[in-house]
């Protein structure tokens, strides 16, 4: 899998003998995409505090994330890469293959930081025999957001599998007062491929292997799409995608949805361009007080179930000053990382939860930076601690397409074709039968190179 990279000059012991302090360097180069003027600022708080206790500068450099790419490539080719990229998953592979990253500078950090203080499915995704091409810094996991008060009340299992979900959408399911669920169903909205990823990867659905594309499974696809027309057909009719499922839930109109963790601050009213209308005040907690989620769910034939995950990651570039650069990710991760989680903390989950003395100490820690708008407030105070307990742990399963076989890439290509979309939309219109939409699928996706 990932190219192994020229070896660092020296070991790890020889590094942390010769003492954090005695690295000299003057500007450090930091890529980061998250580029809005509140979040550098937040970065520039680490550079400084960084700065102040080692006597290495950083100079922080936006980048618009859809250029990302296009420039690390260039700066490779001219060998003036910046020294550290705070980077998308999607980026991970490519670079370590292509040469842009030191791959044994990444994984002596995640040595020196302790492996086992990481989630591990994050952990995962950037490694390969025990090689880490990157550092995984946060993220966050799909959910299905649900009305426990409402589960409680009918006796319900809580929506962690496929039979569990379809025995909720019996009892709850009550339209117009109550959709049982309000799915994805807008064919041209990353939205949909989205929560459908989530769900085919719930159930071990995947189209591609380490060869390429391999089409699905028929029988894990075929379980997949009954489910999915299931849940549309608990759902409103119509195109729909992330704006109805957020106003139907909102209007306390809908048992569940599937939606990202930026929806937690806005659920409890903390958000006035998005306030919950269960009642008449658009600041109250109510509806957030009813609420709990899951990110990790099942399908029959993968028992063990699912997160769809969003990770970012630290990569350190094979043109970095090597300690200086190792020194600054090692410190944003540890000193550093409660206020790197808390550029956003309803986005950025704590990949790292803790150190090997406290192995709660960042989870503990996110769960008190505060969220929203246009008031603010932790997460411990706005949900019980097993809620928010559940939103890192997606962690630990976290996945997306093709990232355990090498071809992430490949399976990206196959989710933007929006052909899943368009087959599983006419399944679901009663337009096809589930055979032909198999069937139509995995041709479809033999095109895709």
């Amino acid at each position: 899998m990932f190219r192994k990279q020229k070896l660092l000059m020296g070991t790890l012991a020889g590094f942390m003998a010769m003492g954090m302090s005695s690295v000299q360097a003057e500007d450090l180069r930091f890529w980061t995409t998250e580029e809005q003027p509140e979040r550098l600022a937040k970065q520039a708080q680490i550079a400084a505090d960084f700065e102040k206790a080692t006597g290495i500068s950083v100079e922080i450099i936006p980048v618009t994330e859809k250029d990302l790419g296009t420039r690390a490539t260039a700066a490779y080719a001219a060998g003036d890469l910046p020294d550290v990229i705070y980077h998308p998953l999607q980026y991970v592979l490519p670079w370590s293959e292509a040469g842009i990253l030191d791959i044994d500078a990444a994984s002596e950090v995640i040595d020196m930081l302790g492996a086992s203080t990481f989630a591990p499915g994050a952990l995962q995704m950037a490694s390969s025999e025990g090689i880490y091409a990157a550092v995984p810094v946060d993220g966050w996991t799909q959910m299905i957001v649900y009305r426990k008060d409402l589960f409680d009340a009918a006796g319900l299992e809580a929506p962690t599998t496929y039979k569990a979900i379809l025995a909720a959408i019996e009892k709850l399911h009550n339209p117009p007062e109550q959709f049982g669920f309000v799915a994805a169903t807008k064919i041209d909205e990353n939205f949909m491929s989205q929560v459908l990823e989530h769900v085919l990867l719930a159930n071990g659905a995947t189209p591609v292997g380490e060869d390429g594309v391999t089409g699905f499974d028929e029988k894990k696809l075929t379980e997949a799409l009954e489910f999915y027309k299931a849940i549309a057909k608990a759902s409103p009719p119509g195109d729909l995608y992330w704006k109805q499922s957020r106003e139907l839930y909102f209007a306390g109109k809908a048992a569940m949805i599937i939606w990202s963790p930026f929806i937690l601050d806005e659920l409890a009213g903390l958000r006035d361009s998005a306030p919950p209308t269960i009642n008449d005040d658009p600041t109250s907690g109510e509806l957030a007080s009813k609420t709990d989620v899951v990110t990790t769910f099942s399908g029959p034939s993968n028992p063990a179930g699912a997160a769809w995950a969003d990770i970012r990651y630290f990569g350190i570039t094979n043109d970095a000053d090597t300690q200086a650069a190792q020194e600054f990710v090692e410190y944003s991760m540890n000193e550093g990382y409660m206020t790197t989680l808390s550029i956003a903390p309803e986005g950025k989950f704590p990949i790292r939860r803790g150190t090997p003395e406290n192995p709660k100490e960042f989870v503990e820690g996110w769960s008190t930076l505060p969220v929203g708008v246009d008031r603010k407030a932790p997460l411990s105070e706005l949900y019980p601690e097993e809620t928010v307990a559940a939103i890192t742990t997606g962690l630990d399963t976290a996945s997306r397409w093709g990232v355990d076989v090498g071809q992430l890439a490949l399976a990206s290509k196959i989710v933007n074709s929006q052909v899943i979309n368009r087959y599983t939309r006419q399944f679901i219109d009663d337009e096809i039968d589930v055979a032909t939409a198999v069937a139509k699928i995995n041709e479809e996706l033999a095109k895709v190179d």
